[in-house]
């Protein structure tokens, strides 16, 4: 019996060796199946967050998204306004999408005047895919609404434009170029501060301006407003500005007054009147040929991010132009305030009247926001 009993023993040992060597081993609860190691987990899930210390919602949401780089034309410098802004934005663009979208921002004017990137853009191609530019220089490529926010003396105060870029009107205006099909959209608006003249010789009142040459864009308002001011518009590319100034072909232009610095403006014109005749209005805008080619995670991280770059510009914009207007004194710009805008506004009042007539009622819904 004795021996009965070791040989069951010394068989259930080989057997449970036999399953070892094998591989087998007694059945387990259910697990839940791992992801292969070249799929990413979905976004929001667990195990997309840190080992690392954690990263963006978005990173995992965009794992499968394809690479893009898009070209971003700016026509200031990157310590501007409006360069600081597109900085942050190109931050947070690449962050909220995961890597996937890559900003190639092309800085100080080298891709040209906002209105040969706008050319380029409409033109296809994808060489441009976008830029950040003044909210009027969309007036000819199909944002004829945008045109009201370049309409001397709209906005009393900053206050005033930001009331109008949280209202229902600002998609509306953002969008109206992609919905007359001319192939751009509006992502965010912002602004650079409100824009003054700057004159070779001083200027201490309106009369001062009389005669002189004023450099334009190609722009009817511009026009409409210098010619009511008095001076004579001169159509100058802004890349041209500096040397036209320096040789005398204009006399002096318009700024604001962080970009008038950034571009050495006071090296050859160095009077500038704060008549703050329009707020700066900007807007960063995106082909559509560009977008379409978006995942709608990368549109998503997209939008995302134009929030809080519009976000960001307002918080920095009033304390970056002060502390510039403190360096312009400190460094011997003549600097005059305008007390009384009165006059200024009267001699531009038929330019308003001309350039509002056809959408009297939503101005006068602009106007009323202040």
């Amino acid at each position: 019996m004795k021996k009965s009993w070791i040989s069951i023993a010394l068989c259930a040992a080989m057997v449970a060796a036999t399953m070892s060597g094998c591989g087998l081993k007694e059945p387990e609860a259910p697990a839940t199946t791992a992801a292969p190691a070249t799929e990413a987990p979905a976004a929001g899930d667990e195990a997309g967050e840190a080992e690392d210390g954690g990263e963006a919602a978005g990173d995992a949401a965009a794992a499968n998204d394809p690479a893009v780089t898009l070209v971003y034309a700016e026509v200031n410098p990157l310590d501007t306004i409006v360069g600081q802004t597109d900085s942050y934005f190109k931050e947070k663009v690449e962050e909220l999408s995961g890597g996937s979208i890559t900003i190639d921002l092309q800085a100080s004017g080298v891709l040209g005047s906002e209105n040969d990137v706008l050319d380029t853009m409409l033109g296809g191609g994808g060489t441009i895919a976008m830029s950040r530019i003044s909210a009027f220089a969309l007036t000819s490529y199909g944002g004829e609404k945008s045109m009201l926010l370049s309409i001397p003396y709209t906005f009393v105060d900053r206050d005033h434009f930001w009331n109008f870029v949280t209202s229902d009107l600002a998609p509306e205006f953002l969008l109206e170029p992609h919905e007359n099909g001319t192939g751009v959209r509006g992502l965010f608006y912002g602004e650079e501060g409100f824009r003054h003249f700057f004159t070779k010789n001083p200027v201490n009142s309106l009369e001062d301006l009389a005669g002189m040459k004023l450099r334009v864009s190609n722009d009817p308002i511009m026009n409409g407003m210098v010619e009511g001011l008095g001076a004579s518009p001169t159509v100058v590319a802004f890349g041209e500005l500096y040397s036209a100034l320096q040789t005398g072909v204009v006399d002096g232009a318009e700024q604001p007054i962080a970009n008038y610095k950034s571009n050495a403006f006071p090296e050859v014109a160095n009077n500038l009147i704060l008549d703050g005749h329009t707020l700066g209005a900007i807007q960063v805008i995106i082909t559509d040929e560009a977008w379409d080619g978006l995942t709608e995670n990368q549109q998503n991280a997209m939008m995302e991010a134009a929030k809080l770059a519009s976000e960001y510009n307002r918080q920095i914009s009033e304390e970056a132009e002060n502390k510039v207007l403190d360096e312009l004194k400190a460094e011997g710009c003549n600097v005059v305030e305008v007390t009384d805008k009165a006059p200024w506004q009267e001699a531009c009042k038929k330019v308003v009247e001309d350039n509002t007539a056809d959408y009297a009622d939503l101005y006068q819904q602009i106007v009323d926001m202040q």
